[in-house]
């Protein structure tokens, strides 16, 4: 049995689908997968079970990377193709089954319009899958029984950007409840978000730099580490959720009703003003310390 899944290109969006995968892996054990998405989300999908094929998606003029697809597929026969994108490729491809969502913003969380596709409800949670090497890996830096504290303090669009200089004093208020608590700052590949990071690595006491040159599948191991994450509506908040580690998102002018973390262990907090318009600027240390202490204190020891 083949199963075909084209997901997202976003890192975050992406992240939000594998509950989906997770739903057809469990109703299918004898089927392959091939997963379509673009490179930034490519590393989700690694250790991904009964992975045939990974079609890594990369964006080219005139909309060929949908004809690279299309040739990459067509000369198959698919039992299920699930699109995700909702594009024109799934109909000429020889499919059993075809579930195909719908463009278009609409409200609602982003996981129960994916659920939709599928018919399910509740929707699946998310999921991550890492190799035990990289678990392995992670542990050779990462100090041991030690509380880890990830931030994530960077984000695709400015907008959604805590002020950097907010950390400093957030981390302040948690270390004096957790005074061997350590901070851990993750952040993605590239010039662009490590000078993001870096007033954090530079202000921040017994700093952990876990950013910039990780897989997805580390990254994720690092978070299963970790006792609590604080940071951006992001990608890395998303692989966080997913990951198990209790989860404080932090939203501004982002769509929390859309998009808030989504997993068993997890919160938020918004700044004033209204949905979609309210700037991250005004969401107060004060009101993400009592938040995340909150998150902590009611964490086992």
């Amino acid at each position: 049995m083949r199963i075909l899944f084209i997901t997202a290109t976003r890192l975050g969006d992406a992240v939000l689908s594998t509950g989906l995968l997770s739903h057809l892996l469990t109703i299918w054990p004898d089927a392959q997968f091939t997963v379509a998405c673009g490179p930034v989300a490519a590393g989700l999908f690694e250790h991904m079970p009964r992975l045939q094929h990974l079609h890594i998606m990369t964006k080219r003029r005139y909309d060929l990377h949908w004809f690279d697809l299309w040739k990459a597929c067509a000369g198959h026969k698919w039992d299920i193709t699930v699109d995700l994108r909702g594009s024109a490729v799934t109909f000429l491809l020889r499919s059993g089954k075809r579930y195909i969502m719908r463009g278009g913003r609409r409200p609602g969380l982003r996981t129960e319009h994916l659920a939709q596709v599928l018919r399910l409800s509740p929707p699946p949670s998310p999921v991550i899958w890492t190799s035990e090497a990289d678990r392995h890996y992670v542990n050779t830096f990462l100090p041991a029984h030690t509380p880890l504290i990830a931030l994530g303090p960077t984000a695709n669009w400015s907008g959604k950007i805590w002020p950097a200089e907010n950390y400093l004093p957030l981390w302040k208020a948690l270390s004096e409840r957790y005074p061997q608590a350590r901070p851990v700052v993750l952040y993605g590949p590239g010039p662009q978000e490590q000078a993001l990071a870096q007033p954090l690595l530079d202000t921040l006491p017994s700093v952990i730099d876990a950013g910039g040159k990780f897989s997805l599948s580390q990254t994720a191991a690092i978070l299963m580490r970790c006792r609590l994450y604080i940071g951006n509506d992001s990608g890395l908040m998303h692989l966080s959720a997913a990951a198990g580690t209790p989860t404080l998102g932090l939203f501004g002018p982002s769509r929390v009703s859309e998009y808030a973390p989504s997993g068993q262990h997890t919160a938020w907090v918004v700044a004033d003003g209204p949905e979609g318009h309210a700037p991250i600027t005004g969401l107060c240390v004060s009101t993400v310390t009592e938040a995340a202490l909150t998150m902590m204190d009611s964490l086992p020891l």
